[in-house]
This record gives structure tokens, C-alpha cells and sequence, in this order.
């Protein structure tokens, strides 16, 4: 998970809280401590820290309680909008309001800034939107090849010229055939933002190309340095904004974030692994929501959106409104699973799910479970999968030989056939209370705020 030890210790201080019997201001002040500990390990500055615990403090011990909220679900709820605020409030997305719109990045060395190119490009081109990239990065060899690579992948187009040692040249080559795009992506060479090398060319650059955003890419375990280099470059190059990468298993990454969210230069993509996928528009309350295990749906939808068609899941939805749910229907959902990415990066974005303690193991063995599913599917006849009910003894001994899998695990995937089967039931036939009360078993919950309650 990103930034997982900082998401376990302030679940741990929020678990306090619903398991305390009074809300005084011993439990506040204890919560408050915790809160502190939590944000100083992941490397977030001192300065910020107390701010922010001074805030959370004065607001719960001296704001009147809001009508329809208990003690304990204000405090919670201040925890949370205090974290938000922190890490930027609304958040600061970038709108493509022209053609074309041109995004240059800036970075240092070493930050991930040309695969982070590659990224972006496959983040808006999936929203039907005709990208390109350029490479003007004439320092480090083979940065050309390295972009080219990356858009032969995704099906980007990449220009550039390795050859030339001049990036504005390279620009000025490529500029009426760029201007045929939507949205252009420029790379540009890394440097420190306090090299002055590197402000007489970006300037350059700059001038000539007149970027609609210019991101700064920065790696998070930079840490509290963030905050020097994101002003340093913003005052420099005009940094619009900070894409912050390798969030996932960094401990500094907490002060990384929370340094560029303080800055004139907000926080507007996070990189969360080294897939091309895995990069997000940083939204402070899903990301808040999401380390204090309450979940994200906005990003779980959205890769639900990669994973399957609009069309695909109307249809499938109405099979299921019907009650029409066979072998073939369950085969569909996990292959869009498998596209989600891994298990338990979309548990972590399915509300309540976060807060369940699941072992690794656990999750590994599910995600066997999946795979061997698969095999098992692929020996069954057509007659089979759309109708599992005349899956008989002999019918599962043969299932079992000719896919190679232990006669258990079929029966496992007939199980969770029927299961599923059920809770189609229940949705078909109104029974909310029972899914309610499924709900509440696997750890969800209503909201407040926007907020789900523990």
C-alpha cells in the first residue's frame, strides 16, 4: 500500500477512538501524540506537524458539536478534514481547456521523470484523448530510445532526434507536426533546480514553447527536500505543479507529499508502482480516506473503467438484474479483476476493506485461487459454464483431470458460483438489509461528509 506504515499507524490512533467509551481531553490529547508520531516517521516536518495537531485539537475541544453527530464521528471527522487540508484540500487537476495543450516536465536526476512521461501519456490517451511526446533531454544517452520504447508500448507516438545536442532545435524540427494532437507531453533534462545551467535552459525552453503546465517530477524519498527543490524550480521555471513518484514503500514519502502540498506548486499526480498504470491524479480525500482505510472509490472506479467497457458492464448489470449469472459472467469479472491490477491494491480502494487486518498470505492464496480458477474453466464444455447446475461427481472428476487442477479447488469455484448467485438474489429482490448486514460483516459502512464512519 502507499505509504503503508503511515496508513497502519493512523488507523491504529482512529481505532482508539471508536473504542474508547468517553471522549475527554486525555483521549484527545493521547490521540494527538499518536498523530504526531505517525507523521514524524514517515518524515513530514516538525513544524507542519504541530500546526496541524494544534488545529485538530482546538477544533475538537472548542467547536459546538454539529447536530446529528456524536462525539466520537466529530472527532473522527476533523481528524480527516484536518489530514485533507494538509495535503492540499481540493486538490488541483489539471484542465485541458485547448488544442493543443502542451505539458512539459522538469525534474531531477534520477526522480523517474521520462517513464513518468510514458505514464501520463497512457493516462490521458485513455480518455480519448490523441497524445504525443517529445524527447528534449540531450544530456543523458539513450533518453530517446528509453521514451521511444516506452510510446512503441502504448502506442504513443515519440519524436526526438539523438543526434542533436540542441533542444530547441528539436522543438522548432517537430513543431507543425505536434500541433496535429490534442495533448503534447515534452521531456526535458534532469538537474538540480539550483544548477544555473539548468535554469538558463529550461528558460529557453520555456520561452519557446510556452507549456500550458509545467510538472516538476519528483522521487519520494526525497523527503522534507522536496519543498526546497519544488520552490526552487516554481520560482525558476514557473512549475504549475509536482508529480510525486515512487510512493509505494517509502518511508519519506509523507514528507514529500505534504512538503509539495505546502508549496505554490500542489501535488497533482502520484506514482504508486512501476507499471505504466500505475500513476493517479493525487486527490487529497481519496488519498486521506484511502490511508486511514476507509478506501477510494473514485480510483477504484476509475480502474474499473480500464478493465471493463461502459457497455460490457450495462450489460452484464442487466444480466444480473435479471438473475441471469452463469460461469461465464464470474470468468468476465476476473479477468477485469486481473486487469484492477493486484489484490490487494483494489481491497485497499474498496471502503471498509482497508481496515480488515489480512494477512499477506491470505491475499497471495486468493489471488492463486483466481488463476487457478482460470485453468479450471478453460476444461469446461460451453453447456457447463452457462449452466454450472448440471455439474455433476463424474463431471467435476473430469473437470479436474483435464485441467490439471485438485478436484478442491473446482469445487471451490463452484461454491463461489453459488455465492455469487446469491447475492445477485438479494440485489434482484430488493433485500438491502441483508446486503446491509453483509456489509457490516466484511467492515463497510455509511458516510459523513463523504466520509464512512468506523
Amino acid at each position: 500500500m502507499v505509504l503503508d506504515k503511515l496508513g497502519d499507524s493512523l488507523k491504529n490512533t482512529l481505532n482508539k477512538i471508536t473504542s474508547s467509551i468517553f471522549v475527554d481531553e486525555k483521549l484527545i490529547n493521547e490521540l494527538i501524540k499518536d498523530i504526531q508520531r505517525a507523521l514524524l516517521t514517515s518524515d513530514v516536518n516538525v513544524k507542519l506537524v504541530f500546526e496541524l495537531t494544534n488545529k485538530i485539537k482546538e477544533r475538537t475541544l472548542k467547536e459546538d458539536l454539529p447536530a446529528g453527530l456524536t462525539k466520537k464521528e466529530h472527532l473522527l471527522n476533523v481528524v480527516y478534514e484536518e489530514l485533507v487540508n494538509f495535503l492540499g484540500g481540493q486538490g488541483a487537476k489539471i484542465s485541458i481547456d485547448k488544442k493543443p495543450f502542451k505539458l512539459m516536465l522538469v525534474g531531477l536526476y534520477g526522480s523517474g521523470k521520462t517513464t513518468t512521461c510514458g505514464k501520463l501519456a497512457k493516462y490521458f490517451s485513455k480518455r480519448a484523448i490523441r497524445v504525443a511526446m517529445i524527447q528534449l533531454d540531450t544530456w543523458r544517452p539513450a533518453a530517446f530510445k528509453q521514451l521511444k520504447q516506452l510510446g512503441d508500448k502504448i502506442n504513443i507516438p515519440v519524436f526526438g532526434d539523438e543526434k542533436s545536442k540542441d533542444p530547441q532545435e528539436i522543438y522548432k524540427k517537430y513543431a507543425e507536426e505536434l500541433e496535429k494532437y490534442d495533448f503534447i507531453i515534452v521531456d526535458t533534462a534532469g538537474r538540480d533546480a539550483l544548477s544555473d545551467e539548468l535554469v538558463v535552459e529550461i528558460k529557453k525552453i520555456n520561452a519557446l514553447i510556452n507549456p500550458d503546465e509545467t510538472l516538476l517530477t519528483l522521487s519520494g524519498d526525497i523527503g522534507q527536500a522536496a519543498e526546497k527543490q519544488a520552490q526552487g524550480f516554481h520560482e525558476s521555471c514557473d512549475v504549475t505543479g509536482v508529480i510525486i513518484t515512487k510512493l509505494d514503500g517509502t518511508a519519506k514519502g509523507g514528507g514529500a507529499l505534504i512538503a509539495c502540498s505546502v508549496t505554490d506548486a500542489p501535488v497533482k499526480f502520484i506514482g504508486v508502482g512501476e507499471k505504466i498504470d500505475d500513476l493517479e491524479e493525487f486527490n487529497p480525500e481519496g488519498f486521506v480516506s484511502r490511508i486511514l482505510g476507509m478506501g477510494d472509490l473514485e480510483v477504484l472506479l476509475e480502474k474499473a473503467r480500464g478493465a471493463i467497457s461502459n457497455e460490457d458492464a450495462e450489460d452484464m448489470g442487466k444480466r444480473f438484474l435479471k438473475g441471469e449469472f452463469n460461469l461465464i459472467d464470474l470468468y468476465d469479472q476476473m479477468q477485469a479483476m486481473k486487469k484492477m491490477g493486484p489484490l490487494s491494491k483494489v481491497m485497499e480502494l474498496i471502503p471498509g476493506m482497508g481496515q480488515i487486518k489480512m494477512p499477506k498470505e491470505a491475499i497471495d492464496v486468493q489471488q492463486e485461487k483466481i488463476d487457478a480458477w482460470k485453468f479450471v474453466m478453460d476444461s469446461m464444455t460451453k453447456e457447463e459454464l452457462e449452466d454450472p447446475t448440471i455439474i455433476s461427481g463424474n463431471r467435476v472428476d473430469r473437470i479436474h483431470k483435464g485441467s490439471g487442477r485438485e478436484i478442491k479447488e473446482v469445487r471451490d469455484l463452484l461454491k463461489q458460483y453459488k455465492q455469487s448467485k446469491k447475492m445477485m438474489k438479494m440485489f434482484k429482490g430488493g433485500s438491502m438489509k441483508n446486503m446491509e448486514r453483509m456489509m457490516k460483516k466484511m467492515g463497510g459502512a455509511g458516510g459523513m461528509k463523504g466520509m464512512p464512519k468506523f
